[in-house]
């Protein structure tokens, strides 16, 4: 615990045999639960793990509130809630938990039926301390990749200082052009731009980092079941979050690599899914947030600019075909049309990404 505070650190692992046991016997004592998802991992993840949960010992019941339920014509909202709690058990990837006494151990071992992805682990976690009341839940990577002195100052924003979604950041380190791998960098670094845009968080970087804090709050501001299944998983997370209207700060850690860890990451085999996935859900973060929500002007002003950028295509083809052919001119009110069309469109766009980052700017911490 913190401050009273309940803390637990979900790790999820595939194929770990070499690394977890590390990972699980260096979690700080202030850990309450560490729930590990094993993903149908094809190797002994499962056994090792297994076989820590008598050393780790057992802490006392998680405290429970203790909470009469309301009932009457006025509470009818916090009966649905309860009821979608119960029914959303259904949308998560089929699992066991594997622990004979699982309200007691400290060490949670959580095994997928199928091998799901490390989103879809990670949100199954999330599940499991929700419906635990944990105050603050962390991510640690079961490939030993993240130090777990690191943990206090990543959890310690969530539990102090009441932020939704503390994140670890590599990329500010003093050694993150030397210590990441060059591919690696670029890769994160392209993913962190495309990632400002669609989530709304305008200062974030980083993004692809899985050493982060998130509080009870925001575990109950989005449907952690339609979390992104797999390396997609951060990125789709702070879009969810800038939705909910869920404050941000990230932390500075150290890159960590070539301790043993083994990547299962093809940098450019995810980065155009990933890409395709931010290009939804910036446009699903306008509607939902913008519109639906909390209406903002920034919506029409985005949606004006692409529908006059679009508009301006045609006329710009025309404009490139008559340039490369022979005899062919453009007739003046065609390249007219074609310049107001861009200027106000672009006009338009940047007046919305404007005030699309300083309506932003109060959830980043």
């Amino acid at each position: 615990m913190i401050d009273n505070k309940t803390v637990a650190v979900v790790v999820p692992a595939y194929n770990e045999e070499n690394q977890i046991g590390h990972v699980i016997e260096s979690m700080p004592e202030f850990v309450d639960r560490i729930i590990v998802v094993n993903d149908r991992s094809k190797d002994s993840t499962a056994e090792k793990v297994k076989a820590l949960i008598p050393e780790t010992g057992r802490t006392s019941s998680l405290p429970v509130e203790n909470k009469v339920k309301k009932t009457g014509r006025y509470n009818r909202a916090l009966d649905i809630i309860e009821e979608l709690n119960e029914k959303e058990k259904a949308y998560f990837p089929p699992h066991r938990i594997i622990n004979a006494n699982a309200d007691k151990d400290r060490l949670i071992l959580i095994n997928l039926e199928n091998n799901s992805g490390v989103g879809a682990a990670i949100a199954t976690g999330y599940k499991w301390c929700k419906d635990h009341q944990i105050d603050c839940t962390a991510v640690m990577a079961g490939d030993g990749q993240m130090d777990p002195d690191e943990l206090f100052f990543i959890c310690e924003p969530v539990i102090r200082k009441k932020i939704d979604y503390v994140k670890g950041n590599r990329l500010i380190h003093r050694s993150a052009s030397m210590a990441i791998p060059r591919t690696r960098f670029f890769g994160n670094s392209i993913l962190s731009i495309l990632t400002k845009i669609a989530s709304g968080y305008w200062h974030v970087s980083d993004t692809q980092t899985g050493y982060t804090a998130i509080s009870l709050n925001a575990l109950n501001a989005i449907r952690l079941y339609k979390i992104y299944p797999r390396y997609g998983m951060p990125n789709d997370m702070l879009v969810k979050l800038n939705i909910a209207f869920c404050s941000l700060k990230e932390v500075e850690i150290k890159p960590v690599y070539h301790v043993g860890e083994k990547s299962k990451m093809n940098v450019p085999k995810i980065i155009l899914p990933i890409s395709w996935l931010l290009l939804k859900s910036f446009f699903k973060r306008l509607w939902v947030k913008y519109l639906f929500r909390d209406f903002h002007p920034l919506f029409i002003l985005y949606n004006l600019g692409f529908l006059l950028m679009f508009i301006s295509l045609p006329f710009l083809i025309n404009i490139l075909i008559n340039a490369l052919s022979t005899g062919s001119q453009t007739p003046a009110q065609y390249l007219l049309i074609f310049i107001f069309l861009a200027i106000s469109g672009l006009q338009s766009l940047l007046f919305a990404m404007w005030m699309d980052i300083q309506d932003n700017e109060r959830l980043y911490k």
